[in-house]
């Protein structure tokens, strides 16, 4: 065996130690300190948002998120069925319920046309997932809420630097979510943020996270809140990340350039980017042309010493949302087909070239 290639890797390249290093050395480590003010600001001013906090996942942003909307029992959330199922746990834990639509073939994002079909007099607001690291369709996604009076949050925890018409993904909609888990492009270890453009949403969501502690009187509680803090820690390593993120982006982008030739004249098809947009290809995958193959080609490369993983089963076809099955034939392709490869910005152009060859040994 040639390689052991993982799925992913985080990078580590640049003050991450440094920072560390000073949180430690000053005693600040919890969720107090310079550092969750200083990466707040930073990455607000990247994205190109009004306000952004700090969270300690990705999951509890988008809770976060809904709570802050006022989204809770009786409410619908349209959700694209092709997603993490983070999307839609986050929903149901709000007690509202999750109304899912299929996928575009193009984009492999929520189809808008779909969420326009699924539109209820319950309709609370629209999550917009920005899959893999492309952008939604999200021109016609804000008209259709502006339309219905609907909330749009939107879901970018793949999609940092990820642009639609030359803006920011994660500045569409009222408000948005970021996650730092390790396999994201920007990593805190766990982490997250809740980004808007309003100022009473983020006063909102800094209030909730923060044990709804009031704002002018010691230990006094005037909301029911959540421990959704992220410690200085995390948001050092968060700053010195930041400081290398177009550097780590135009190596995803070169990542799936050399992917793109290496699978060329293959039975494959690949998540190309689809409209005006800047895909970060947060993972580079692949369609194989039935099930079958997919699971072939997966056990292939894994004897061979690399490591995949499949694209996100629709959540629609999940135990818990199954009794109302319905039929969303895009998604349902895209999860049973799919494959994501080794996508970390250090994968050497030798290891990749040895991915794409065993690919193709694999179809020879």
């Amino acid at each position: 065996m040639k390689y052991k290639i993982p799925i992913y890797k985080p990078a580590l390249e640049g003050n991450e130690k440094k920072y560390v290093n000073e949180c430690l050395d000053t005693n600040w480590i919890s969720s107090r300190g310079g550092f969750i003010e200083r990466f707040e600001k930073s990455f607000a001013e990247y994205v190109g948002c009004n306000y952004a906090a700090t969270v300690s996942n990705g999951t509890v942003a988008l809770h976060l998120a809904l709570v802050t909307l006022g989204i809770g029992k009786g409410d619908e959330v349209i959700v694209p069925s092709f997603t993490y199922i983070a999307s839609v746990s986050s929903i149901v834990t709000t007690c509202a319920t999750p109304v899912f639509v299929d996928s575009l073939e193009n984009s492999w994002q929520m189809n808008p046309e779909d969420v326009r079909k699924k539109i209820t007099p319950n309709t609370k607001a629209i999550m917009a997932v920005h899959l893999y690291g492309h952008p939604c369709e999200m021109d016609e996604i804000m008209k259709i809420a502006k339309e219905h009076r609907l909330f749009v949050i939107e879901d970018c925890a793949e999609a940092l630097g990820s642009t639609y018409n030359g803006k920011h993904c994660g500045t569409f909609g009222d408000i948005s979510t970021f996650s730092f888990y390790g396999n994201k492009t920007l990593t805190t270890g766990e982490g997250g943020m809740v980004v808007t453009n309003d100022e009473t949403l983020h006063d909102r969501a800094y209030h909730f996270k923060m044990h709804g502690l009031a704002k002018y009187r010691e230990y006094w509680h005037d909301v029911i809140g959540f421990n959704y803090r992220m410690t200085n820690i995390c948001a050092a390593i968060g700053l010195a990340q930041l400081e290398n993120i177009q550097s780590r982006i135009d190596r995803k982008r070169k990542l799936a350039e050399r992917y793109i030739t290496g699978i060329e004249g293959l039975p494959l098809s690949y998540h190309k980017e689809a409209g005006n947009v800047f895909h970060t290809y947060w993972m580079f995958s692949v369609i194989t042309r039935h099930p079958n193959q997919r699971e072939e080609l997966r056990e292939h490369l894994k004897l061979n010493g690399i490591e995949t993983r499949p694209t996100f089963y629709p959540v629609h076809t999940m135990p818990m949302f199954a009794a109302k099955y319905r039929k969303l034939p895009v998604a349902e392709k895209l999860g049973w087909c799919g494959i994501n490869l080794p996508s970390y910005p250090t994968l050497t152009e030798d290891e990749q070239n040895y991915i794409c060859e065993k690919i193709k040994e694999f179809y020879s």
